[in-house]
């Protein structure tokens, strides 16, 4: 299956292939077939190796298998549960990945994953900072906040002023080859979404990704843990590509911080490797 993931508007959002049995691939067969669907992500569904697990995923960018994603994590649960899948568990799934397991929540229209424990936070360290600001072509003064907020991907991301002057980036991804880089901004008071997201990942073979599920629950962690943010708060995320993604970021009490969006079957069939 193809599932275009945050956006309640069929192909506006984030697409993902699934290959629902990945039993018989070998690790060069999928990276294949990721490198031929060209997306960001292409995921294969294998049986749970952990007893509390609904099923095991892989997942893999165009260059490389990736320990966690967050919209093939979405993407993957509802193919699953077209596919006539049954959660061990009434209204949630569990998923088995490389960075553990990841409880899917299911909503009536939405689902929603659990962000995962970062791998690496804290600030970004000044020399990394000055290539990061030189590629995105603004001044060390228009960076607010800066974070390490790696969940697996490899992430870090600029905070900067406004969701305008993240909008107006135009990188030089030269400067950072194997970057895994975002930057966020606070849209004006009023609108409908609270900030702008765009993630840029040129290490992964993705020069920018149109909706990104897993940097959204690290800046969520972030964000909420810090104050910076409102416990529960919309992001926007793709409009510089011509998407029209939208993600739903929740902080409960105990500091879990639940990533959420639509999920549209867009395309369904039979792939041969």
């Amino acid at each position: 299956m193809q599932i275009d993931v945050f956006s309640s508007r069929p192909y506006g959002g984030n697409p993902v292939a699934v290959v629902l049995d990945g039993t018989d691939l070998s690790d060069e067969d999928m990276q294949r077939v990721a490198r031929w669907t060209n997306l960001s992500e292409t995921t294969f569904v294998l049986p749970a190796t952990a007893p509390e697990a609904d099923y095991q995923l892989r997942i893999f960018t165009p260059r490389s298998e990736l320990p966690f994603a967050g919209h093939p994590t979405l993407g993957s649960a509802r193919a699953w549960l077209v596919n006539g899948g049954t959660p061990r568990r009434t209204g949630r799934i569990v998923q088995e990945c490389g960075a553990g397991l990841v409880p899917v929540r299911l909503g009536n229209d939405r689902l929603a994953f659990a962000a995962p424990p970062r791998l690496r936070d804290g600030t970004v360290d000044e020399a990394y900072l000055t290539r990061l600001v030189a590629a995105f072509g603004i001044t060390r003064e228009q960076v607010v906040a800066h974070q390490w907020v790696d969940n697996g991907p490899g992430w870090a991301v600029l905070q900067l002023a406004s969701a305008h002057e993240v909008l107006a980036l135009e990188p030089d991804l030269s400067l950072i080859p194997g970057a895994m880089v975002g930057a966020i901004g606070a849209h004006p008071e009023g609108s409908s979404h609270h900030f702008e997201l765009r993630t840029f990942a040129p290490g992964a073979g993705v020069p920018e990704d149109p909706a990104c599920g897993s940097m959204n629950a690290a800046v969520g962690q972030w964000l909420t843990a810090t104050g910076a943010a409102p416990l529960s708060y919309r992001v926007s995320q793709g409009g510089r590509l011509g998407h029209a993604a939208s993600i739903e970021i929740s902080a409960e009490p105990d500091g879990t911080v639940w990533v959420s969006g639509a999920t549209t079957v867009c395309i369904q069939g039979s792939i041969t490797v």
